[in-house]
């Protein structure tokens, strides 16, 4: 789950910007900060979260500058990657030639081995962010393709990127509920999107080993799925359709997963409905509306379906969700 490793808020003062540089340098690399703030406005705060090969970081700072110097990377290198998606405010940054400004919705690539500036601001309440970080051995691409994408900014609101933003902000909220299995198999995917993100933004997708290729594909399927629940024609031959490859081949990418195309649109459309028939402010929309919202035109077929999946009616399911105790007339 997500551990707080340092609040400043709770320091005096003049020990704040020298606790966040210690904190940062043993949590994610050692860099040297200065706050452009007075020292009682200083506000930082990092949490961690173990992910399999991977840690995230969630981190809200007040504006400062960051680098991480030639001397530094002499004197300790974990040789990590480290990718951000800047949740609010705005931030830049410099790395091996590049240069980016970025607000919330964007990723950018930090490379440990590679000197850099960031910084954060000039919005006086500073950014917030969740860094992705990552030994660069465990990227599945080369040298010469990742380098220059350090310091540059990566969409993150549309295609492989949207995913990676949307799994890394999902992760916030059910991080508690994750077992240590879970965490490991939410970093391989992490990473996974994360190659595939490099990958398609310098147009070198071959270069992904099949595997990676295959569960980043798994993932951006079952998030065309989740966006498509509400048409009935969502079949495995109109996703193969949208994403370019053959029937076959997609019924294979599911089974390597463990499931099938029917079982994941079925439990989506499921779960959709369990949540519109437990809404109490969706009392009085008759389940038929429901039903027909995410993807089943006929009521007979979408009892039947949650039935099987919930063990009883819609209409029993909505009287229990909705008065557990049976209290209501």
């Amino acid at each position: 789950m997500l551990t707080t490793v340092l609040d400043t808020t709770h320091l005096p003062p003049t020990d704040r910007a020298a606790a966040w540089m210690e904190t940062t340098g043993e949590a994610l690399m050692a860099t040297r900060i200065r706050f452009a703030v007075e020292p009682e406005r200083i506000e930082a705060l990092i949490k961690t979260m173990d992910l399999g090969p991977a840690q995230l970081s969630l981190m809200s700072y007040t504006p400062l500058l960051s680098q991480r110097t030639p001397r530094l990377i002499r004197r300790s290198d974990p040789e990590m990657f480290q990718i951000a998606l800047t949740l609010s405010g705005r931030q830049s940054i410099e790395q091996a030639r590049s240069q980016a400004s970025v607000g919330p919705g964007d990723l950018l690539l930090y490379d440990s081995s590679r000197p850099f500036t960031a910084i954060a601001g000039p919005d006086p309440s500073g950014a917030r962010a969740m860094l992705l970080q990552f030994p660069r051995r465990l990227l599945p691409l080369p040298e010469q393709v990742v380098a220059p994408l350090c310091g540059t900014a990566l969409p993150g609101r549309e295609g492989v990127g949207r995913l990676l933003h949307v799994m890394l902000t999902s992760l916030a909220d059910t991080h508690a509920e994750l077992t240590p299995a879970d965490r490991a198999r939410v970093g391989t995917t992490a990473l996974d999107l994360t190659a595939a993100l490099l990958a398609h933004h310098c147009d070198r997708d071959t270069l992904l080993p099949a595997g990676s290729r295959q569960r980043a594909l798994f993932e951006r399927i079952s998030a065309y799925i989740g966006a498509h629940l509400h048409d009935p024609a969502l079949t495995p031959g109109s996703l193969a359709a949208a994403h370019y490859i053959s029937t076959r081949y997609l019924h294979r990418v599911f089974q390597l997963h463990g499931t099938t195309v029917g079982d994941v649109v079925r439990q989506q459309r499921i779960a959709r409905c369990r949540r519109d028939l437990a809404d109490p402010s969706q009392r009085t929309v008759p389940v038929s509306t429901i039903a027909l919202r995410w993807g089943y035109p006929r009521p007979s077929d979408f009892t039947r379906a949650f039935r099987a999946a919930v063990g009883m009616t819609p209409g029993e399911f909505r009287a229990f969700a909705q008065d557990p105790d049976g209290t209501r007339g």
